[in-house]
């Protein structure tokens, strides 16, 4: 039976799943002394917002410049908690897209078991990805039992607080340079009618902002130990209980903030209704698009000025098993594109993301996007929670940080509780 929602039974596919397995094979030899037709390729995604929609044209533009094949779109409005489960639905009942995104880590697991997600080692060993793939842990999570299942194409963090320099400035109050500044000026912003910190309500960006203020004000020692280690004595110690202290000051915060979508609580930015905003990196796609220049317009701290660390998330897709000779050549076109040095630099400058290759020229980066490929090169970074923890825990997760920020009379000594309780009986 499958997660996320998606309750289906696999028993009538495993006579099918074999034989497309044999078809694969197959095809795959036959693609090495052949060029693919064209082929309509349906690519299913949960990039709707302005940024978002202008980042997924540069890998419809590289695949109808560079093949016969046409991308036809498949956009999903809600975001992953709403796309992924519809994309599952498909593949489990029998009408698969031809490739759809998924974030890089354990939420495709239960697919490849099943049988209904390609294995792309071939194509990843014919070009060296594991030479290039920057960290490789990224493509160690598209890999299970040494397979290679998915191509990972972008490095997005979390840790970030996007400031509003205008919001500030009507305030009559500097620029925060970390989270404690930020706190002392929120009665500032909201004397001067602005929102302190703006949070859409949907329970994946309360949770987000949680996980970053565990790595970033308590330090990632602590926030490996909860999420990958799940040692939930820790989770239930004094130094988890920082964060969800810090938690309690950014829901007071955001109490006017009332928008849902991430993308409409960085407006609020972008206008200077709000001074900041915890949200990842592909926010900038917004900045960008509105014309906003980086350390002018608005101002980023990564590790929210505390603990300059990344988590190394991000996106991948992932092609699911078809019985069309045309489409699965098609597909492996579309994943060598979408990995490819120039198609790489288009898309993660539009999409506020980090490129996941290593030997890329990005002299166009800006501010921001430049103090990222500092961390990465540093070395501080840290695995995104989907890498370290099934969807089904972080489902809990999201769940309790949903209502701790809906709720004040959930206390952050109760949340804490529950929140250990979770991490206990986490996979």
């Amino acid at each position: 039976m499958l997660a996320f929602g998606a309750v289906q039974a696999f028993s009538d596919w495993e006579d099918k799943m074999k034989t497309i397995k044999t078809f694969l094979t197959a095809s795959t030899l036959l693609g090495a002394t052949a060029l693919a037709q064209a082929a309509d390729l349906e690519v299913t995604h949960w990039w709707t917002s302005g940024g978002e929609a202008a980042a997924v044209a540069e890998f419809a533009k590289a695949l109808e410049e560079k093949t016969d094949h046409t991308w036809i779109d498949g956009a999903i409005a809600g975001g992953g908690n709403t796309a992924r489960p519809i994309m599952i639905s498909r593949m489990t009942g029998g009408d698969p897209m031809a490739a759809t995104q998924f974030n890089h880590g354990r939420q495709a697991e239960e697919l490849i078991e099943a049988g209904l997600l390609r294995d792309l080692t071939s194509l990843a060993e014919e070009e060296g990805w594991r030479d290039v793939v920057k960290p490789v842990s990224l493509l160690d999570s598209c890999t299970i039992d040494g397979q290679v299942y998915c191509v990972p194409i972008n490095i997005h963090s979390w840790q970030w607080l996007w400031l509003s320099n205008k919001a500030f400035e009507d305030a009559g109050v500097p620029v925060p340079t970390n989270w404690e500044e930020f706190v002392a000026a929120a009665p500032a912003l909201e004397e001067a009618g602005k929102i302190p910190l703006a949070i859409g309500r949907q329970p994946w960006q309360t949770s987000g902002a949680f996980q970053v203020l565990l790595v970033s004000v308590v330090g990632p020692d602590v926030y490996l130990k909860v999420y990958r280690d799940k040692d939930a004595e820790v989770a239930a110690g004094p130094e988890v209980a920082k964060a969800f202290q810090a938690a309690d000051q950014a829901r007071k915060m955001a109490e006017k903030s009332t928008v849902q979508l991430w993308q409409d609580a960085t407006n609020l930015l972008i206008t200077g209704q709000a001074g900041g905003q915890i949200m990842g990196d592909w926010a900038q796609g917004d900045f960008q698009l509105a014309g906003q220049v980086a350390g002018e317009d608005y101002t980023c701290l990564p590790g929210l000025g505390v603990h300059e660390v990344l988590m190394t998330g991000g996106d991948a897709f992932y092609f699911p098993s078809v019985d069309d000779p045309e489409i699965t050549a098609a597909q492996e076109d579309l994943a060598s594109i979408m990995l490819a040095p120039e198609t790489q630099v288009a898309f993660n400058l539009k999409k506020g993301s980090l490129p996941v290759r290593g030997d890329v020229d990005l002299e166009a980066a800006n501010d921001c996007m430049r103090k990222g490929l500092e961390i990465l090169a540093s070395g501080n970074t840290v695995p995104d929670t989907n890498q370290l923890m099934t969807q089904d825990t972080l489902t809990q997760v999201n769940d309790l940080f949903a209502q701790f920020f809906a709720d004040p009379n959930l206390t952050p000594e109760a949340a804490q509780e529950r929140f250990a309780e979770i991490v206990a009986s986490a996979e």
